[in-house]
């Protein structure tokens, strides 16, 4: 397996800045704002042939918005289970009081520790750094995380005390992403941490308390899973701070990696226009879903025949989504939603014959014939699978593109039920058939021509003879 290298340090030494610089990516919410990470952030780093995983924490040392002991003891499950930890401080504050408090932590932790100095743009690095040989930590690296100075030297001295590891193959690591999305508070978090089986994120009984988008990969049963949790998305009229801001984008942009996504709702609020907002982004993007109602073990039998009729009323157009009513919090109805996860991730990738398609295309045909068009009868001839994720189904004919929407509506229901397409929206493409005389002339049209020249000169041939009769 591969070492693990912690970055800590106190709130907006720059650790996301250090973590998206290592891993070359962009994972880590990153603005000048303390207190942003709550969660660990993975992430792999390359180095010279090897490889380590980095993980991200929150800000010790402080405490701040009431969720400082949970951030902690992320901080704490990170260091214990390192390899190397990198203490990041500040250059530009100096040393203070939370540093050493950290440092004295990790001495006790028993772990190498590499102290990097960050923010040392200006002024001699070694007179910046001078006053952190307090802290009794050896080296000290001088850095800038933002530009990538003197990160070479802490990962060539880092990998130098690890133990060596191959780089990770392409897939490891890899699985089914699914996203958990839903708005503040309705117990994203909670559900992550169920079905991990550990406290992976912050819970806090406030909304906003998840602001990055974590990425957890896991196990269950010989298939791998990658748990995606996301901020809580709010109407755009209420998000007004920055930070929020960037929260909802990595949400909207969580979608987007996922295969399946779960969306949560409250069952003790109720269906909401934001939950249905955001089943309709999940569905422009063409995931496969699992409706997730939580908090359903505290409603009498009136409030859940409500929310039976609101889910029929207002997710009307997610008639192939699986619904679950669960409890987060003490477990009930979780242990069926990986079932369903795995039930629309393979819906989503399913092929589907070419054979398969066009004989369903033909019955459905049968059943029900297209409309007409301007008077003319849309003749749908042929059909074949154009992707996957959601699956693609192309239909060419006579004036396909012509469909009505609402036809449009039963071929998907229709090939849904065929191929058991269920936990995925199906989308359907019209392709017009090309008339191969349509550069020529109309044979009929011809016809109709030379009849009306042929009549005429049969006219014209009359009336000569008319006028020699006279």
């Amino acid at each position: 397996m591969s070492a693990v290298i912690a970055l800590v340090g106190r709130p907006n030494v720059g650790k996301s800045t250090l973590f998206n610089r290592l891993t070359r990516t962009r994972n880590a919410l990153v603005a000048d704002h303390p207190g942003l990470t709550r969660d660990r952030q993975y992430g792999v780093v390359h180095h010279q042939g090897q490889s380590a995983v980095a993980v991200d924490t929150g800000g010790m040392g402080e405490e701040f918005d009431g969720v400082g002991d949970s951030m902690h003891d992320q901080a704490r499950l990170a260091i214990a289970e390192s390899d190397a930890v990198v203490l990041l401080v500040d250059g530009q504050a100096g040393l203070t009081a939370g540093d050493a408090e950290i440092a004295r932590e990790l001495r006790r932790a028993q772990v190498p520790v590499f102290l990097a100095v960050n923010k040392v743009d200006d002024g001699e690095p070694g007179l910046v750094s001078g006053e952190f040989h307090k802290l009794g930590l050896g080296r000290i690296f001088p850095m800038t995380a933002t530009r990538g100075r003197g990160v070479g030297e802490l990962l060539d001295a880092l990998f130098a005390a690890l133990p060596e590891a191959p780089a990770p193959a392409e897939n490891e690591g890899d699985g089914v992403p699914v996203a958990i999305i839903g708005r503040p508070n309705v117990g994203k978090s909670t559900l992550t941490n169920r079905l991990l089986g550990e406290q992976r994120v912050v819970v806090f009984d406030a909304p906003g308390t998840t602001r990055d988008a974590i990425a957890t990969p896991f196990e269950r049963d010989g298939r791998r899973y990658t748990l995606i949790d996301t901020a809580g998305v709010r109407r755009r009229a209420r998000v007004r701070e920055t930070v929020e801001k960037f929260s909802v984008v990595k949400a909207l942009e969580a979608i987007q990696r996922a295969s399946v996504v779960m969306l949560v709702t409250d069952a003790q609020e109720g269906i909401t226009d934001q939950d249905a907002h955001l089943a309709g982004e999940v569905l422009e993007a063409g995931r496969a879903l699992v409706l997730v109602i939580n908090k359903w073990d505290g409603l009498d039998a009136d409030q859940r025949r409500k929310i039976r009729r609101d889910l029929d009323l207002r997710f009307a157009f997610l008639g192939f989504a699986r619904h679950h009513f669960v409890s987060a919090r003490h477990g009930s109805g979780v242990g069926l939603l990986l079932d369903s996860v795995d039930q629309a991730h393979d819906a989503a990738h399913r092929d589907l014959p070419t054979p398969a398609l066009n004989e369903a295309l033909h019955e459905a045909v049968a059943n029900h014939q297209p409309p007409l068009s301007r008077g003319r009868r849309i003749k749908l001839r042929y059909a074949h699978q154009g992707g996957h994720n959601p699956p693609v189904i192309v239909i060419h004919g006579n004036q396909a593109q012509r469909l009505q929407r609402a036809y449009v509506r039963y071929l998907e229901n229709f090939f849904r039920d065929r191929f058991d397409l269920y936990g995925t929206p199906v989308r359907i493409e019209l392709r017009t058939t090309e008339n191969p005389f349509a550069d020529k002339p109309n044979p009929l049209t011809e016809r109709q021509r030379r009849r009306r020249q042929r009549v005429i000169h049969h006219a014209k041939k009359r009336d000569k003879k008319r006028k020699r009769r006279r």
